[in-house]
């Protein structure tokens, strides 16, 4: 990457496939167990449509936009979301979390302040995503 990055400056989009698995692992990782993460039965009987994923894996899946651009996950300053909706995992096909990232402001300081856009068949499930990072090393 040649020179600081400019407002509008578009992060590569990614695609993360997502699976109860994933929910398995991540629920032994951070010790949320909530049944709401891997038992159908009792997610819907609590009126969801099916078991969903973590909060806050789905903000860490999304923030792999940022800290795979700037190749340095420390480069991430500060994070922030509002969940707009659960991501759905259905069981065995799973859910695809969508993630675009733009480069929204360049602060006095250098940092940069990046909006990220993250759906899953086509409906916002973080809104107001933005990450403030120290931009990418030249290279």
């Amino acid at each position: 990457m040649s020179g600081q990055p400019a407002v509008g400056t578009a992060l590569p989009e990614r695609e993360f496939p997502i699976h109860r698995a994933d929910l398995v692992r991540y629920a032994g990782a951070s010790g949320d167990f909530n049944p709401l993460h891997w038992n159908e039965r009792f997610a819907t009987s609590v009126g969801l449509p099916d078991v969903i994923a973590h909060g806050m894996f789905t903000m860490a899946q999304a923030i792999r936009v940022v800290t795979d651009w700037t190749g340095d996950p420390g480069a991430v300053v500060e994070y922030r979301v509002r969940f707009t909706r659960p991501v759905v995992v259905p069981d065995p096909d799973g859910a695809t979390l969508r993630v675009a990232g733009t480069v929204a402001a360049v602060r006095a300081d250098g940092l940069l302040e990046v909006d990220l856009t993250a759906t899953v068949d086509g409906q916002t499930v973080l809104a107001k995503a933005r990450a403030v990072v120290r931009p990418p090393k030249a290279g």
